[in-house]
């Protein structure tokens, strides 16, 4: 059996269990990101899972590009001055996470790096999947 702790990011930790998402009732996403001057936004930077029962799920990438899961709420949009700002809110059709607003999660699958941890995390709706993954460092979200 493999151990959990290969599968940990060595600079943030196991953060919460994927297992506990499984049916859970999406309810919302919310989203982050950078926004600089008449440039497309780039992201999102980050996206947060919230169920029925409220509880928040933060899901971003790490500076060594694992991909992070932990359990807290969304925070506050800020300005970094020349540098844009970062946006926070509702999320749309912005990501295939909007698909499935009102679904349950039905199963998880991890990826993982042996320096890294997990870089990649599939969640399973009765209508699809959605993949986040860490890639070069960005969050991606898929439909697969």
């Amino acid at each position: 059996m493999e151990s959990d702790k290969s599968n940990e990011c060595p600079l943030h930790g196991t953060g919460v269990s994927t297992q506990s998402l499984v049916g859970r009732r999406l309810a919302e996403v919310v989203g982050s990101w950078h926004l600089y001057g008449s440039d497309d936004p780039a992201g999102p930077l980050d996206v947060w899972l919230i169920d029925d029962q409220v509880a928040a799920v933060h899901i971003t990438t790490g500076s060594d590009w694992c991909l992070i899961i932990e359990a807290s709420e969304p925070h506050a949009g800020y300005d970094m001055g020349d540098s844009g700002l970062v946006a926070v809110g509702a999320i749309g059709e912005e990501t295939p996470f909007a698909d499935h607003i009102g679904e349950s999660v039905l199963a998880v699958r991890e990826d993982h790096e042996p320096n890294t941890g997990r870089v990649a995390l599939e969640l399973s709706f009765p209508t699809g999947r959605v993949c986040c993954e860490s890639w070069a460092g960005d969050l991606r979200l898929t439909s697969v």
